[in-house]
């Protein structure tokens, strides 16, 4: 009985006129809020009247498919793999993260062109796929799809296959294949591969759940996973003279720059991750204050201005659609820890120097953002990404420019990870500031760690030396 419900509310039917052809939707309420489009009003009529008369009766209607579960006949439909994937999407929906609600849209949607029918009217790719990824596997946008993308999930709805065809192995390869490419055909990014992968994979043990296939395609398939390299790439870290030099123009762009100055000095002087720099607030700084010279009278920096950051959250950049309060970022735990665990990590002299003049120019106290945009609010990923691109424009040259150099935010905290690294910091140290762990600091960054080579020989000739 858990499964089914006899609270059942049958509401009018909506119509969305589009420019081709109007969609009708027939609404209700079964456990939750669910929509079935029709070509044609006479459709929509029949199938909501069957609904009201099931509801009429008494009878129970399946939380699995909304529908009344006497409908549950040998003759029905087969669910197509297209409200499979929705459904399976509002599944995850409550319990994941913004981040992995979007992860979830995105696999979900490169894997539908390959169960897609074809016919006529057919959408763009580009329409097809935005709404897809924005509203069709949105569990909090779907509902209110504007006219134009509800014409093209209908058409959609009614040109995906039957999610049983993914029973046949090369139904099953096509659409892994589909979903591991590149819009040009090329295959993606092998964290996006993998992480594509192991999405439908979730996907199809959950229809397996719900009895729409007899066993997961995917883990019978013999699918070579792509060699993939976690090591970063040297050319991507900057040099010291190279780091106070992309600090410097940041501080020259207007009208954000200087207000960023601090933010991009925490990535690469305290190998802070760009979402655990945007939510830092003054309660994380440890810096020590100025003290007054009894000679001049000025107030000075103390003879050691080590301070100390203690990072508690993180909130990544994920858009409003996709978070619970309407947000831009979403406001998590350190990557990898529990709630509650508090990171420390080393504020050397020149970024407690880059707070202080931030905190002494914009006058943010209180448990307010550091960071914000200009005219308050959270800070956007845009912003930082224009104001960082600019700056690499300004402070390098173009060969420079058209290299990896420091071309992503997170190559400040490589850099800040390397040169510790390169100074002899034991590397159980590096991990607990940097919060990886040992094994994952040492493969990641092993071609970042340079002249250890000449030390180690001299060791050995050490070793051998006859006394």
């Amino acid at each position: 009985m858990k499964d089914m419900t006899y609270d059942v509310r049958i509401y009018k039917t909506e119509v969305y006129k589009g420019q081709k052809a109007n969609t009708h939707y027939v609404r209700w309420r079964a456990g939750k809020q669910w929509r079935k489009p029709f070509r044609n009003a006479a459709q929509a009529d029949t199938y909501r009247g069957e609904l009201q008369a099931a509801a009429r009766k008494g009878e129970a209607f399946s939380l699995l498919t909304g529908e009344p579960v006497s409908w549950n006949r040998p003759d029905q439909p087969e669910m197509s793999w297209y409200e499979f994937a929705c459904k399976f999407a509002d599944f995850k929906w409550k319990a994941a993260s913004a981040k992995y609600r979007q992860d979830i849209a995105r696999a979900l949607t490169a894997a539908t062109p390959a169960m897609l029918t074809g016919g006529t009217g057919q959408p763009s790719d580009l329409d097809l796929r935005t709404a897809l990824r924005r509203w069709a596997f949105n569990t909090k946008q779907r509902e209110e799809a504007p006219e134009e993308i509800a014409e093209v999930l209908a058409w959609v709805a009614k040109h995906t296959r039957p999610i049983s065809d993914l029973s046949d192995a090369a139904t099953v390869r096509a659409m892994l294949d589909t979903a591991t490419a590149r819009l040009n055909g090329k295959p993606a990014a092998t964290s996006t591969v993998r992480r594509h992968k192991t999405i439908l994979q979730n996907a199809l043990d959950y229809a397996v759940e719900l009895k729409l296939l007899a066993a997961n395609p995917i883990k019978t398939l013999k699918w070579k996973p792509v060699k993939i390299s976690y090591a970063v790439d040297r050319r991507s870290v900057v040099n010291p003279t190279q780091a106070r030099r992309l600090l410097c123009e940041v501080e020259a762009q207007e009208p954000s720059g200087q207000r960023l100055v601090a933010f991009f000095g925490a990535m690469y002087y305290a190998a802070l991750r760009p979402e655990e720099a945007a939510n830092l607030g003054v309660d994380n700084l440890i810096i020590p204050e100025l003290v007054k010279n009894v000679e001049t009278g000025q107030m000075e920096e103390p003879a050691n201005d080590w301070g100390e950051l203690h990072i508690t959250t993180a909130t990544p950049f994920v858009g409003r659609e996709w978070t619970d309060d309407g947000g831009l970022r979403e406001k998590r735990t350190l990557k990898h820890r529990d709630e509650g665990v508090i990171r420390i990590v080393p504020c050397p002299p020149p970024l407690t120097k880059l707070f202080r003049a931030h905190i002494a120019e914009f006058g943010i106290g209180g448990g307010a953002p550091l960071f914000t945009g200009v005219r308050g609010g959270e800070l956007p990923y845009i912003t930082c990404r224009r104001v960082w691109n600019r700056a690499r424009e300004m402070a390098l040259t173009d060969k420079e420019v058209r290299s990896p150099l420091a071309k992503r935010l997170y190559d400040l905290r490589h850099a800040c990870v390397s040169t510790w690294l390169n100074a002899g910091v034991p590397a159980t140290q590096v991990a607990e500031w940097a919060g990886h762990s040992v094994d994952v600091l040492l493969r990641i960054y092993a071609k970042c760690i340079v002249g250890q080579e000449e030390a180690a020989k001299r060791r050995i000739a050490d070793a051998l030396r006859e006394e």
